[in-house]
């Protein structure tokens, strides 16, 4: 019998049964996903070999559809939201080398990855975070590894809000912080009314 992999909000995940936030502030589950993390020396020599541009420690590139997070000088997060095929062709590759090439951090099983959205996100993140996450001082290639509800994460702004990512097992807990923070979010300025 071959095992299948359990995601914190789906049947028998460590989430189960906890409601995820609908409407101005709306959280999405994308741990199933794909992501791949390489950690250690050779990371980065490894990802050049193989034609990948690293983008500078805390930013973000851009790989065949897939997002390339620099979280340290050898410390590399791919995540694949639409790029799955491409990064399964390099995790392979990446598997046979048998050179120098760091090693797995194993993000793809020990971190969970949700999405807040929804016209009130940001409100929410003020809420959520201490950080300035204002557009334009928390841009698109930005990376902020922070505490969000007080949960250790890696930060992202992602097209439709924000990316966070963090220790599958707080997956409930997190989910619960942000339903607590949203009946808080309807009396704060947007964005566009220039104050966030």
């Amino acid at each position: 019998m071959e095992a299948t992999a359990t995601y914190p909000f789906m049947a028998g995940g460590a989430a189960e049964g906890t409601t995820l936030q609908a409407g101005a502030v709306a959280l999405a589950d994308l741990t199933a996903c794909p992501r791949f993390g390489l950690k250690g020396g050779g990371s980065a020599a490894w990802l050049k070999s193989r034609g990948i541009s690293l983008p500078d420690i805390n930013r973000i590139g851009a790989y065949r559809g897939m997002r390339l997070l620099r979280l340290g000088n050898e410390d590399i997060l791919l995540l694949a939201e639409g790029g799955g095929e491409a990064l399964a062709g390099l995790r392979e590759a990446w598997v046979r080398d048998s050179g120098a090439k760091g090693y797995s951090s194993w993000r793809e099983e020990g971190w969970a990855w949700l999405r807040l959205s929804g016209l009130r996100a940001p409100q929410a993140m003020q809420r959520l975070c201490a950080l300035d996450l204002r557009a334009d001082k928390f841009g698109v290639e930005d990376i902020a590894q922070t505490r969000v509800a007080q949960v250790e994460a890696v930060l992202v702004r992602a097209p439709a809000g924000f990316d966070v990512l963090f220790d599958v097992t707080a997956s409930a807990y997190f989910a619960r912080a942000v339903a607590a923070v949203t009946p808080y979010c309807q009396d704060l300025p947007t964005e566009t009314e220039g104050n966030i």
